[in-house]
This record gives structure tokens, C-alpha cells and sequence, in this order.
């Protein structure tokens, strides 16, 4: 039991685990997350078995990457707990021990005097034991590894906090528009294409985030896996869509409409008569006789879109076939199919700001920590009548300083 104790907090323990998050953190990055089966059918037909059985499709929510985390955490605390006892310990004694070092470097008597003076121009804390004075200087430096190792702990914690419980939505929205978040933040979508300038599959979105403050993020590009982040939301390209485009000018009154379309809908001014939208198709082919074979599936843009719809008049269903650019009048409505709309569907992860708050913290202690280590070596100095003695955790940059400072009061006797 004491070796399993032992390893699980040791130092290769949590490299091991440090590893094992990160090429899940890999493969979560290089996979996009929360995808439909069909899609990674689609994306690998060889590989996606295993990647629904081992959960790549969604890393960041499988048991085995919250088990490593909770192992991470587990390895950090036993950590942190060890060393703070371990610092305490050291800890208990420490000027009583100092004080009994032999000097390893005699001063003169103005030596001494000025040493002291040194010392203490640099806020050195003081104690005096019997004839000799012991200076503390960088003693907070003692707790750098724990401040470390806790900041870590609290890093991973508060990353957990902010991975596992923002609120997420899947929201669409049409090139031109905006969605309005319940709490006043607006996103403005200004355009979306599917596939790039030389015709492969890019799926970008160009938007605007709008924060209840007025704060904007400006235009930005969308892509899969580029998500945007601001403020406290994060934006993913998760999605996409067409929609049917009809424009309907009522030719008597001169009002006109455009209307898209994504599901089943009845285009009508009186209720009697108009169009029933059912469905747009990517594309079609027609034989040399006129007979059009509708085609279901396409990857990418629709090459030659075409609706399906059924016209209604007199109390008649006609079925019918419109082609965008096309137009179709019905007593004073005058129906106008245009190209179809691609639009994104976006995926809106909100991060409280307390989590956010948190997070910056725990860096923030963790800079401070690796400070603290690196930079703030706990040294003691035992200074009596005859010269001083230096100790401490790293006491060789202060033994070659106060070499170099007081070379010159040296006498007879230094060690």
C-alpha cells in the first residue's frame, strides 16, 4: 500500500497524466466534437468505429479524460500536501541551527558592523541568539513549490469548473441577421459560404458579437475549430444549412416579401389561394425527353437547386417544380424563387465570469509561484563577532555577493 501511495504522488506519476490529457486534448482538437454519426461516417469510413468506440467524438465529456483528471488532482494535492509539511519541518529550528554554523568567512570589526548594516538596508528580518545575529532574507521563497503546485491544482479544478458547467445552445441564424441572447449579448451573422473561392469545403462564417456593455468584437472568421472567443462566450462553427429563398410581391397593394424557408410552409395572402414550400432539392437531372430525376444528397453548395412546391388555387393542389430565378403568378401574388441561402449553425458556449474570474486567478498564482521559486532563494546569514556563516536552501549566489562586497574586510582565519 505505501509503494501505490508512493507512486501516486510522485513526480512521474503526474507526467505520465499530464501526458495522457494532452493527446486526449490532441485528438479533441483535431476531431470535431458533438458531431452527428453520419458525419464521421462521412469524414473517415474506416476509422470512425473506433472513434465513437474510444468517444473522440466527444473526448472532453468520455469517463477516461475525467478519470485522468480526477488522478491529476489526487497526484497535485498528495503534492502539495507533502511539501507543506516538508517546508514546515524544515521550517522549525531553522534560526537555532543557523546560529550554530561555524563561520566560514572572518571579518574585520568594521567588516561586521557594516555587514550588519547590508543586511539590514536590504530588509532582511533579524533574530538574535546568544552572540550571534541570524538575517532571514527570500524566506517566503521556501513555499514557491507549494504555491506551484496548489496553482496548478486550482488550474485544473477551475478549468473542470469552466469546461463542464457552461450553458451551451445550437442556435442558426440567416446571412444579414442577429440572434439576441437573453441576457442583451447579440451575434450578427454578415455571411456564410460552404465552400471557398477554388470550390472545397471551408465552412466560414464572418460575425459580430455585440456584449449588453456595447463592447464589440468586430467582424471575425468562423471556421471549424477556429472558434471566437469573447467576452464570456464562445462561438463554434458546429453546423450549416440551405434554405430556400421566395420573394412574394402582392401586385395590387405593391407590397413585397422575401421569405426563407427551412421547413414546409404555405405562402398565401387570403388563405385560399398560394404556394405550399415543401422542399428544396440540391439537384436534378433532365433527360432529353424533359423528365427531371431529383437528386437527395450533395456535398457541399447545391450545384443546380431546384424547389419543390404545390400550387393551390380554386381548391386544387397542383405538385410543381421552380428553378431558381424563376416566377410564378396567382391572381395578384406574384412568387419570385431565388438562389437558395446557406446559413450556419453555431454552437453558443457561455462561461459564467466568476469561472473566468477563477481561472485567471489560479494563472495568475501560478506565475507568481514560478516567481517565487526561481527568483526568491531563502538564504540565512549568521553574523557573530568574528565573521559570518551563510545557509540556507541555495546559499551559493549570496556566498559569491558577500565575497564580492566585502572582500576587502577579510582577514586572517576565513575558512
Amino acid at each position: 500500500m505505501k509503494k501505490v501511495f508512493k507512486y501516486l504522488r510522485s513526480m512521474r506519476f503526474g507526467i505520465l497524466l499530464l501526458i495522457l490529457i494532452g493527446v486526449c486534448s490532441v485528438a479533441g482538437t483535431l476531431i470535431p466534437q458533438g458531431r452527428e454519426l453520419a458525419y464521421y461516417a462521412q469524414l473517415s469510413p474506416s476509422l470512425h468505429p473506433l472513434i465513437l468506440l474510444l468517444r473522440l467524438d466527444r473526448v472532453f465529456e468520455s469517463w477516461y479524460f475525467i478519470a485522468l483528471l480526477a488522478l491529476l488532482c489526487l497526484n497535485l494535492c498528495l503534492c502539495s500536501l507533502l511539501r507543506i509539511r516538508n517546508v514546515v519541518r524544515a521550517g522549525r529550528g531553522e534560526t537555532e541551527r543557523a546560529a550554530g554554523m561555524p563561520d566560514t568567512v572572518c571579518l574585520s570589526g568594521e567588516g561586521v558592523e557594516k555587514l550588519h548594516a547590508w543586511l539590514k538596508d536590504r530588509r532582511c528580518r533579524s533574530e538574535t541568539l546568544g552572540e550571534a545575529t541570524v538575517y532571514r532574507r527570500h524566506s517566503l521563497g521556501r513555499y514557491g513549490s507549494f504555491i506551484t503546485h496548489l496553482s496548478i491544482l486550482l488550474t485544473v479544478l477551475f478549468g473542470a469548473l469552466a469546461l463542464y458547467t457552461p450553458t451551451v445552445t445550437d442556435q442558426s441564424c440567416m446571412p444579414g441577421e442577429s440572434l439576441a441572447l437573453p441576457d442583451g449579448t447579440s451575434i450578427y451573422v454578415e455571411d456564410f459560404r460552404i465552400t471557398d473561392d477554388a470550390g472545397r469545403l471551408d465552412y466560414q462564417s464572418r460575425i459580430e458579437v455585440t456584449l449588453p456593455d456595447g463592447r464589440s468584437s468586430g467582424l471575425r472568421e468562423l471556421k471549424v475549430n477556429h472558434p471566437l472567443s469573447f467576452g464570456s462566450y464562445k462561438i463554434f462553427q458546429q453546423s450549416f444549412g440551405t434554405a430556400g429563398s421566395v420573394t412574394v410581391t402582392d401586385t395590387a397593394t405593391g407590397g413585397v416579401d422575401t421569405f426563407r424557408l427551412t421547413e414546409p410552409s404555405y405562402l398565401t395572402a387570403d388563405g385560399i389561394t398560394g404556394i405550399l414550400y415543401q422542399t428544396l432539392y440540391p439537384d436534378f437531372l433532365r433527360d432529353p425527353s424533359g423528365n427531371i430525376t431529383l437528386i437527395t444528397i450533395t456535398e457541399g453548395s447545391y450545384p443546380h437547386p431546384i424547389y419543390q412546391i404545390q400550387v393551390i388555387a380554386d381548391g386544387e393542389f397542383t405538385p410543381a417544380l421552380a428553378e431558381p430565378g424563376e416566377t410564378l403568378e396567382l391572381g395578384s401574388l406574384l412568387f419570385a424563387f431565388n438562389a437558395p441561402v446557406e446559413y450556419p449553425g453555431l454552437r453558443i458556449k457561455h462561461v459564467s465570469a466568476l469561472c473566468n474570474g477563477l481561472l485567471i486567478a489560479a494563472f495568475a498564482l501560478m506565475i507568481a509561484g514560478l516567481y517565487i521559486t526561481f527568483f526568491y532563494e531563502p538564504v540565512l546569514v549568521k553574523v557573530d563577532a568574528a565573521g559570518y556563516a551563510v545557509g540556507g536552501a541555495k546559499p551559493e549566489r549570496m556566498r559569491l555577493e558577500l565575497g564580492e562586497e566585502f572582500r576587502e574586510y577579510e582577514r586572517e582565519g576565513s575558512a
